[in-house]
């Protein structure tokens, strides 16, 4: 059915086509159509069009009256049949979209313009196929048909996704936004089907939205579907439409309804005769259908100032119903929710009409307003129902039927109650943690029934509901509660609901409805259409309903407003957010897998295209190779399958889409190469055929279609002159395994492509992969050998005849033929390429494998295999003269390879036995003589003769390596394996002397030569060393066996084992094996050093400790001695030194510790005891090798102090010369690097030995102070006019040698010189004489705490020093410097001392500071009203009355403080007075106590208000009166069961926010 569109149009498109025409010609040539015959591709959709079977469609009616009206499908079922569902046929191409039904477009085109909101393929497209010149195309809708034509039309549509709520972003975001998305969809990209397929209702959407209408009616404001279309209108009247836009009834003119206000909620009976509605008066009417003139039956508002209004339950007046629904079957039992968050359920008796029933009506959620509630009640939170759905009964009876189940959403909870018998809450949930922050506050739900799923007669689905608050979607199963078999039948079922997934939108949800059993359609904030999987919670497709102007009704913000506004942005509940959306249930519904629209201006229905839809899209815009991909990714399931119509099953949707897939691809092959009736000649590039083929080439792959990709695919290329294109494509299969075998044809194809496009190995490896049995053998062959490929030739050779000998002569006949010979071609490259192959074939074939790819042949193939080349070789049939031949020229040709690839061929189990039976080329079966023990004998008789030691030897380690492999089955003479040991030492190359060795090795295994002593020379001589060992091991023959370590090389550092194993105390040998080992140790003393030094220091301790010095002395290199007395005296695992160490051995050790490591000099001294080391032959080579340190150390512990000091004093002397010389030649020197380091070097050594000195000192003090003095009883007898100590002595020799160093330095070199170095020199030698007086203080402090008569030691040392200066300097200026370094030290203590106090008075502050701020932090109310009365408490228009009351709550408050302080004073006064006498204590009374009266008295009127208006705060920051909290009390006391049971509800809603404050309590 078509319509004439306006003249207008007509032009536009036509213009656009025109546009369309000349961008075509603009573009490069591999975008231009192919196919100029547009026929041509109008008869390929024709052909994919008839080739496809199509539903049985539902009755289409068509109104006659008016062609421009749409007609929608008839969908009047049975009543059991009407509930939501998936209506699936056995039809063909056009399955139906989800609930059976065929997607048939409207005439008119979408808002969208087909717009374009999912991804597109990346392959080049196939020209698109409508014909401008078709008469089909005629037929199609004017617009639709300039849709395939219009590049724009790709690039201008709405994207599918929308940006987050009030985002500033575009509107051209990605799917991607919405979450995780389907494996098939890519991004950035859009394909050319709708994904909702739009049809808008014209007849109906004339008559609603017209002038009359909307001034006859009023303006639509709800919407229902079922098998009416049902329409409420501002004006309190409904219009009800059936499926082809007749209008069957208009209700409630003339009626009450036109006085009860607009129609806010509307619901169909399951039974479509009766309508409910509900309007914004309160008042709910339900109308029968056949009778629109009066109501069937009436539930009125409730007035709240009626007397009777105490006794009864429903809506306020003035409260809108919202929502309102029917309970299973019935028509007279209904639940409705209102604006003002109460919900309640209406049971109608049964009568004769409205007169004769009585309604009962029961509340299941909210509170009534306190003008109400008879009792006093507590303020309840402002609530509304934002969401409100009765569960809708299945097409399969269920134990929930009964229950009248109604899930309501409020801004808090969601709560399910059960409405039959009684109203019981079956399950509550709160608002989830997930809930976006800062978004609108939005709600959501609706149910889908347990049905019977398609063909199972027991498998039942489970009821779900789909709930969303804001941006989280969540799904709930509901199913029953496993029962006790001793439950009582008549007890209630009880239900489990199972959370089972959940999903986060960027933007908040408005609406949702299940369009299937598991696929839900939620509506976001920005009119973004989202299909999601249930199972998997993936949005699938978007689509942007922005176009269609959805209609919304401002239902929530004025009951929500408060909660908005009490909202503290720092709460820690983010989830109530700031904005309340406007309601869109009202205007999007479903019905039968079709979604329902309500519009500003009109109405639409839609439905979800299907696989077939969307294949169909690309094949009609020429995008075959996309098709095919899409249909690939449907029929592997790795695409969306619910939403597009394809069941979960793999088995059905394989058939399902199979057939189709192939036809597609037929009709594509058709088409691209041109062999339609209509097609021209033309054909498609090579890259559009490059993409056809991997397209084909995939599809038939995942389907197994080999035969179609063979014989339909592989004929259409071949046969248009492209069979290279496929052939390329199907190579990388080929090599990945998927494919293993080609037609001769294809093989054929492929070799001649390969041999003109790829290199001869690629060739080579691709002939290698496939199955050799469908090959042209000789072609191939003969091709294998022009090019040299000689891998292919075998494996075909092999493969195709069963043939393995032949390739073997082949080889060999190319190796030993001479180029140009007897006509040969053979190029001098042939035969070291084929000689290549020979022994890796051998070892391939006798192991079992198929050459060259490595595949185990199967037992069979096998066997044949190795019986051809064992007989070949070794079975005699190459005649009398040489029945061997063939054995003899691979022998000649590499017998070292050869005998490798035999080795392999040993391990096999084919020789384990003589007598296996084997297939004789003849095909009889015979016994084979093939074992191991014949061919060695073979193999010895035939290199007996003919071959030189030099190739014999290879047969000889052959043979002695596999004999101890296999004892039971070899078995040689004594002579043959003598012969074999003889050969084997005598071999020829050096190379082969390890792999000589080990063969002998091997074989001495099983071989015990009589006469081993007679062949010990021959192993010398061949420096067999490892066997040699074995032998003088066998003969206990050990100081040999120690010698032959010394001589091999290899393993030197065994010697140490073997002399540990023959020395040590436990070991079998006799004295006389023991001393011969040990001179033989004694003459390998050097030898034993080279291998290891450390070591061998070790193992001599071990069995030699006595003679130490015997082997030091015979240790002529010093560095090897040091090392031998450093791991007898210094061992690095710690073990302690050894015990029988002598002093000449350690005097030895401390020269070559000065020689070799000086630095470690000082640290080892310490550690020897007095009397092991002689100052005599000691200190010399400490002074030499310039230890001086070590020295002092060491005469200071010897008890010469003074010798000591005189030896560092006179090295400190040296040391300022050096210094002084340097100093003075710096100016001159022509290298300043170096004269920089040399200072460097001696003013470290200055400090050195500066601090040698201060220990000199400190540790002469501390022995003299224990020693001999002891505290003096009289301190003040000390004088520092008395004679220094000896130790004073030593320290004013040792401060007067540091100071000179620094006075003679710097007055006479430093002065003159304005470098910067000389400022360095100055202060490192200021910092050494400081930190010299330093320590002196340390010393003089230490006595002083002790009380100890050298307390004035240092004033004394500091008065003789001065004194000595003045007697070598008459002028003290020379000495500013030195005492300015002096009394720095005091200076430095000092400086300590006042930044440490700093630091702790600054970090004292910090705490104390922190810890005032902490106690000034007060509690902020969370908001500004009463908690229980809802009246303000503080903040803007209170005025100054709660500051006032605070002021004089102050002032009481310090009063009471102040006459307690006086009473305490009174009192203190009295008990003094008790106790000077017995009487009775006077009464003292403050002066100014009357005062004190006067002012109690003039408070206590306004402590009356005070209290009534005192604030209470809670450390939960809630914020209540305190008569509020003392009423409250009383109230929850007095009012008991009762009053509980007034104020409750059904989920709780009546809690108040004092409750919660009472729960955290005052802090």
């Amino acid at each position: 059915m078509s319509s004439t569109p306006e003249d207008g149009e007509i032009e536009q498109h036509a213009v656009e086509a025109v546009d369309r025409e000349r961008h075509i010609a603009d573009l490069p040539d591999e975008t231009l159509p192919l196919i100029e015959d547009e026929n041509a591709q109008e008869e390929l959709v024709k052909d994919l069009e008839e080739d496809v079977d199509t539903i049985p469609q539902l009755d289409v009616h068509e109104d006659t009256g008016n062609n421009e009206d749409d007609s929608l499908l008839d969908m009047s079922h049975d009543v059991g049949t009407s509930q939501p569902g998936i209506q699936v046929t056995d039809a063909a191409i056009r399955p139906a979209s989800l609930d059976g039904s065929v997607s048939i477009p409207d005439d008119t085109p979408s808002i969208q313009d087909s717009g374009l909101s999912s991804p597109r393929s990346d392959g080049p497209a196939i020209p698109p196929l409508i014909s401008r010149k078709s008469s089909t195309a005629s037929r199609r809708p004017f617009e639709l048909r300039f849709q395939s034509r219009l590049s724009s039309s790709y690039l201008n549509t709405p994207r599918a996704s929308s940006p987050g709520f009030l985002n500033a972003h575009s509107r051209q975001s990605s799917l991607a936004s919405f979450g995780p998305a389907s494996e098939s969809a890519t991004e950035d990209t859009q394909t050319p089907w709708e994904v909702i397929r739009w049809t808008r209702l014209r007849r109906l959407t004339a008559q609603v939205f017209s002038e009359i209408g909307r001034r006859n009616f009023g303006n639509p404001t709800c919407l229902v579907v079922t098998e009416y279309i049902v329409i409420g209108t501002s004006k309190g009247l409904i219009l009800v439409y059936d499926h082809q836009q007749n209008n069957k009834a208009t209700i409630g003119l003339g009626t009450k309804a036109t006085e009860s206000g607009s129609v806010t909620a509307l619901a169909i009976s399951a039974d479509h005769t009766a309508i409910a509605a509900g309007y914004t008066a309160g008042n709910i009417l339900v109308w029968e259908v056949i009778r629109p003139s009066r109501p069937f039956m009436q539930i009125p508002a409730v007035d709240a100032t009626a007397p009777e209004a105490r006794k009864l339950d429903g809506h306020l007046e003035g409260s809108g119903v919202l929502h309102v629904g029917f309970l299973g079957y019935r028509r007279t039992a209904l639940v409705s929710a209102d604006d003002k968050g109460m919900a309640f359920s209406h049971l109608a008796s049964r009568g004769t009409g409205a007169l004769g029933r009585t309604i009962r009506t029961t509340r299941i959620l909210g509170r009534y307003p306190e003008v109400i509630v008879r009792k006093a009640s507590k303020p309840v939170k402002k609530s509304s129902v934002l969401a409100f759905a009765p569960m809708p009964l299945g097409n399969i009876e269920q134990k929930t039927d009964s229950l009248g189940l109604v899930a309501m959403l409020t801004p808090y909870l969601l709560v399910v109650v059960s409405t039959t018998p009684i109203a019981q809450t079956q399950h509550k949930a709160a608002r989830p943690k997930e809930v976006a922050a800062h978004s609108a506050m939005t709600a959501a739900l609706a149910w889908f029934p347990a049905i019977k799923l398609k063909g199972s007669e027991t498998n039942v689905s489970r009821n779900k509901l789909v709930y969303a608050w804001s941006n989280v979607i969540s799904v709930l199963e509901v199913e029953e509660a496993p029962r006790d078999p001793e439950t009582p039948q008549d007890k209630p079922v009880e239900l489990m609901f199972v959370s089972r997934s959940r999903y986060e939108s960027e933007e908040a949800i408005v609406a949702l409805q299940w369009l299937s059993r598991s696929v839900v359609a939620a509506l976001t904030i920005t009119q973004q259409l989202l299909i999601i999987e249930d199972v998997t919670m993936n949005v699938t497709d978007a689509f942007d309903l922005l176009p269609k102007n959805l209609y919304h009704a401002d239902l929530y913000s004025h009951q929500l407003q408060a909660v908005i506004e009490h909202h503290d942005d720092e709460d820690e509940d983010t989830s109530m957010h700031g904005v309340v959306a406007d309601g869109y249930y009202m205007s999007f519904r479903v019905y039968k897998g079709r979604l329902f629209l309500l519009g500003s201006n009109e109405v639409w229905w839609g439905s979800l295209t299907n696989w077939a839809d969307r294949l169909l899209a690309l094949m009609e815009t020429g995008d075959f190779i996309a098709a095919i991909r899409l249909a690939t990714n449907y029929y592997s399931g790795s695409s969306e399958k619910v939403t597009i119509g394809l069941p979960e099953d793999n088995a059905l949707r394989s058939s399902l889409v199979h057939d189709k897939l192939l036809e597609m691809m037929s009709a594509s092959l058709r088409y691209a190469f041109g062999k339609n009736e209509q097609a021209s000649d033309a054909s498609l590039n090579r890259r559009q055929l490059v993409d056809l083929a991997v397209a084909c080439v995939a599809a038939c792959l995942r389907m197994n279609e080999k035969d179609f990709l063979f014989h339909e695919v592989f004929d259409w290329y071949d046969e248009n002159n492209a069979g290279g294109i496929l052939v390329d494509v199907l190579e990388p299969h080929i090599l990945d395994r998927q494919i293993t075998s080609l037609p001769p044809a294809a093989v054929k194809t492929l070799i001649n492509h390969f041999v003109n496009t790829h290199t001869p190995s690629h060739l080579e490896e691709v002939i290698c992969l496939l199955d050799a049995t469908e090959m042209d053998v000789d072609q191939v062959t003969s091709l294998c050998k022009r090019h040299n490929l000689y891998d292919a030739y075998i494996y075909v050779w092999n493969t195709a005849l069963m043939d393995y000998t032949s390739p073997l002569l082949e080889l060999l006949d190319m190796t030993f033929r001479k180029p140009g010979a007897n006509g040969s071609t053979t190029s001098p490259h042939t035969a070291p390429l084929a000689s290549q192959k020979v022994f890796p074939y051998l070892s391939f074939i006798l192991t079992s494998r198929v050459y060259p790819i490595g595949d185990f042949m199967d037992d069979d193939r096998a066997l044949s295999a190795k019986t051809q080349i064992y007989e070949l070789l070794f079975y005699g049939k190459g005649g009398e003269k040489d029945p061997f031949a063939t054995l003899r020229r691979l022998l000649e040709f590499d017998v070292s390879n050869f005998m490798a690839a035999l080795n392999e061929a040993f391990e096999d189990s084919f020789l384990n036995s003589g007598q296996d039976e084997s297939l004789h080329d003849n095909g009889e079966h015979r016994s084979s003589v093939f074992n191991r023990q014949i061919i060695v004998r073979i193999l010895l008789d035939v290199m007996s003769t003919g071959f030189d030691a030099t190739e014999r030897i290879y047969l000889d380690m052959f043979i002695a390596r596999n004999l101890p492999k296999y004892p039971q089955y070899m078995l040689l003479a004594g002579t043959t394996m003598e012969q074999v040991f003889t050969r084997l030492c005598e071999y020829q190359d050096e190379d082969l002397h390890d792999d000589a060795q080990l063969s002998i090795e091997y074989l001495m295994t099983v071989y015990k030569p009589s006469n081993i002593v007679n062949l010990i020379p021959l192993l010398q001589k061949a420096h067999f060393y490892r066997i040699l060992k074995m032998v003088y091991r066998q003969e206990e023959d050990w100081p040999k066996l120690l010698d032959m370590y010394f001589v091999d090389t290899e393993d030197q550092s065994q010697v140490f084992d073997v002399i540990l194993e023959c020395l040590r105390p436990s070991s079998d040998l006799d004295q006389k094996q023991r001393q011969d080992v040990v001179d033989e140790l004694k003459r390998h003393v050097e030898d034993l050093s080279k291998i290891d030094v450390a070591r061998t220091a070790k193992v001599i301790e071990i069995v030699l400790s006595d003679d130490h010095a015997f082997f030091l002395d015979s240790l002529a290199d010093a560095k090897a001695r040091y090392t031998y007395l450093s791991t007898l005296l210094e061992p690095a695992d710690g073990a302690g030194r050894s015990q029988h160490i002598t002093n000449n051995m350690i005097e030895e050790y401390v020269r070559l510790i000065c020689r070799f490591q000086p630095s470690h000099v000082v640290d080892y001294i310490s550690t020897v005891k007095e009397g092991e080391l002689r100052l005599e032959n000691v200190v010399p080579a400490l002074e030499t090798s310039g230890n001086i340190d070590a020295a002092v150390v060491l005469l200071a512990r010897q008890g010469q102090v003074q010798d000591a000091m005189d030896r560092l004093i006179k090295h400190l002397s040296t040391i300022e010369a050096a210094l002084s010389g340097v100093l003075e030649s710096a100016a001159d020197s022509p290298d300043e690097v170096a004269t920089n380091e040399a200072i460097e070097d001696l003013l470290s050594s200055v400090d050195k030995y500066a601090k040698v000195g201060i220990w000199l000192c400190e540790s002469q003090t501390q022995n003299a102070a224990t020693r001999s003095r002891t505290p003096s009883k009289s301190p003040r007898r000390s004088s520092i006019k008395q004679p220094l100590s000896f130790e004073e002595n030593l320290w004013l020799d040792f401060i007067a040698a540091v100071v000179s160093i620094a006075q003679r330095v710097g007055t006479n070199t430093i002065q003159d010189s304005n470098s910067t170095d000389s400022d360095e020199v100055v202060s490192s030698l200021r910092n050494t004489i400081q930190r010299v007086f330093t320590a002196l203080l340390n010393s003089t402090a230490v006595a002083r705490s002790q009380k100890h008569p050298d307390s004035l030691r240092f004033v004394r040392i500091l008065r003789a020093f001065l004194s000595r200066a003045a007697e070598v300097s008459p002028s003290l200026s020379h000495l500013r410097h030195v005492m300015s370094s002096i009394f720095s030290a005091y200076g430095y203590e000092e400086s300590l001392l006042s930044l440490s106090n700093a630091m702790l008075d600054k970090d004292l502050f910090v705490h104390v500071h922190e810890v005032t701020k902490l106690r000034e932090i007060g509690w902020r109310p969370r908001g500004q009203v009463c908690g229980l009365c809802r009246r303000r408490v503080w903040g803007p228009g209170i005025g100054l009355k709660v500051w006032e009351a605070y002021e004089r709550n102050e002032k009481e408050r310090t009063r009471r403080l102040e006459g307690f302080r006086r009473q305490s004073v009174v009192g203190s006064e009295g008990t003094e007075e008790e106790g000077r006498g017995k009487g009775k204590a006077t009464e003292v009374k403050a002066e100014d106590e009357d005062d004190d009266d006067e002012e109690q008295r003039n408070v206590n009127g306004a402590q009356l208000e005070l209290e009534a208006e005192a604030i209470v705060v809670f450390s939960c920051r809630h914020l209540f009166h305190r008569r509020c909290l003392v009423d409250h009390r009383h109230q929850y006391r007095n009012q008991g069961v009762e009053g509980a049971d007034d104020d409750a509800s059904v989920d709780g809603q009546g809690q108040s926010d004092g409750q919660g404050a009472n729960r955290d309590g005052v802090q």
